[in-house]
């Protein structure tokens, strides 16, 4: 049997959060992310994972109300919370269109070095002139160049990390530390970066953070398949989420991978009560109170790119199409293309079940991916898995903190009686609890040889 990897989000900018539950405390109070990174490890999580939005979203010229503000920076949250927890692996977003490959490689291997092993991170690049205009790099980079640039970021990254050998650090009792001469030495010519010098921070415990992807489109799968260990997927139905778990491991090959060399794990949603009638209908309030009349005419202008504030959300959708190049929401990376079709797929589905706008988005926004009593949550969770579906998944509460308590209290020890799950820790880095090798170091940059691109 597969054996199933459950990892923990607190999202960064998206309304997932259930705001008015009384439950539910801040979202960027230190003790927030503390008590969930805790609960995570005491389900034997393999790792938490904090998302990132580097600008808050618009809506018709204004700070997008629904979303999220206001976050700390992951990468200084994670190293606060190696210090709190003591085997959970800690995964940040950090953007490779808007960064330098020192500057984020450094910071990686210092939080490789605090957590003694169990770092990862999320690449991503950002698609938008909007974003960019806090960087002054609005447009600098076509949209089609961003992977390439990705591409190019990981291995001048892999390079930093690799300039140094792990003897290279030297413990003397009479004279303290010291480092061996040429040590984190290296020279990367390039496509994007043309950098040398000495890179100050030694080769962590993991020899390389793990690296986390989240493309759907073809060069994301692509590069999935080439420079990923870990890929969050969205889809959380069956049948969508086993082709996607085909057609990205049956890529791996042309690139010396085998299919444990990649862990998909869909984003999912799950909701526990004493029986299945019970969470049915908890997980029906809950979706109700994610999806508020305001959310839900928003969900619609972001498809229909016009303003459909006159529109009523439990009336039926607009009869008027799709504006394609409209300025009305920004930083919304989804819905940006084929809009008319998604529109017409819409409608289609609203006039074939009579949906009005809340429920449609209702429906097509993601009702939670597990609902049920604990047992079946847990014979779920593990049909997905064995059936082919995915590799685990990452749980996205919708309460903070508290919103895992139910499923690593009643699931996990369901799991872990199927033998599917594991009781403990059996090792104490990322790569271990994931069952990935330490990579091997490549050639020394600046030792003979330049740095190629990716």
């Amino acid at each position: 049997m597969k054996q199933i990897h459950l990892a923990a989000q607190l999202p960064a900018i998206h309304n997932v959060t259930v705001w008015s539950d009384p439950r539910s405390r801040s979202q960027i109070a230190f003790d927030s992310f503390a008590e969930l990174a805790r609960t995570a490890e005491r389900g034997k999580f393999d790792f938490f994972f904090l998302a990132e939005g580097l600008r808050p979203r618009e809506h018709k010229g204004h700070v997008y109300d629904l979303d999220i503000v206001g976050r700390p920076e992951n990468l200084t949250v994670l190293s606060a919370l190696a210090a709190v927890t003591t085997r959970l692996g800690l995964a940040a977003t950090v953007n490779a269109t808007f960064n330098e490959p020192y500057d984020v490689a450094r910071r990686l291997a210092t939080l490789d070095h605090l957590s003694e092993g169990r770092t990862a991170w999320n690449i991503v690049t950002s698609f938008d002139a909007f974003t960019g205009e806090n960087f002054r790099r609005g447009g600098f980079l076509a949209e089609t160049d961003r992977y390439t640039r990705a591409a190019e970021f990981l291995a001048t990254a892999r390079e930093l990390w690799d300039s140094w050998e792990d003897g290279d650090v030297r413990a003397d009792p009479a004279a303290g530390e010291f480092v061996r001469a040429g040590a984190g030495a290296f020279a990367h010519r390039g496509a994007h970066f043309d950098i040398g010098g000495a890179f100050t921070t030694p080769r962590g415990p993991q020899g390389h953070p793990v690296i986390i992807q989240a493309g759907e489109s073809e060069q994301g799968r692509e590069f999935a398949a080439s420079d990923a260990e870990v890929v969050f997927s969205k889809y959380n139905r069956l049948d969508e989420a086993r082709a996607f778990y085909q057609d990205v491991k049956k890529r791996l090959p042309r690139y010396g991978r085998a299919p444990g060399d990649l862990k998909i794990l869909p984003t999912a949603g799950a909701v526990v009560a004493d029986t299945d009638e019970e969470a049915a209908a908890h997980a029906e309030e809950i979706t109700r109170a994610l999806v508020s009349p305001q959310t839900a005419i928003a969900h619609l202008e972001a498809v229909w790119g016009r303003d459909l504030s006159g529109y009523d959300p439990d009336g039926p959708l607009p009869d008027i199409d799709p504006e394609p190049d409209s300025q009305l929401l920004k930083g919304h990376s989804v819905f940006r293309r084929d809009r008319d079709e998604i529109a017409r797929r819409w409608r289609a589905l609203a006039d074939a079940r009579g949906l009005s706008i809340r429920d449609l988005v209702i429906e097509v926004s993601g009702r939670p991916t597990f609902t049920g009593s604990p047992r079946t949550v847990a014979d779920a969770v593990d049909h997905y898995v064995q059936s082919g579906g995915a590799d685990g998944f990452v749980l996205v509460p919708h309460l903070t903190p508290g919103g895992l308590d139910d499923f690593v209290d009643r699931v996990v020890p369901l799991l872990q009686d199927k033998g599917v799950f594991r009781t403990d820790y059996t090792g104490t880095t990322l790569r271990d609890h994931l069952g990935l090798g330490t990579p091997p170091h490549t050639a020394r940059p600046g030792h003979g040889r330049e740095g190629t691109a990716s």
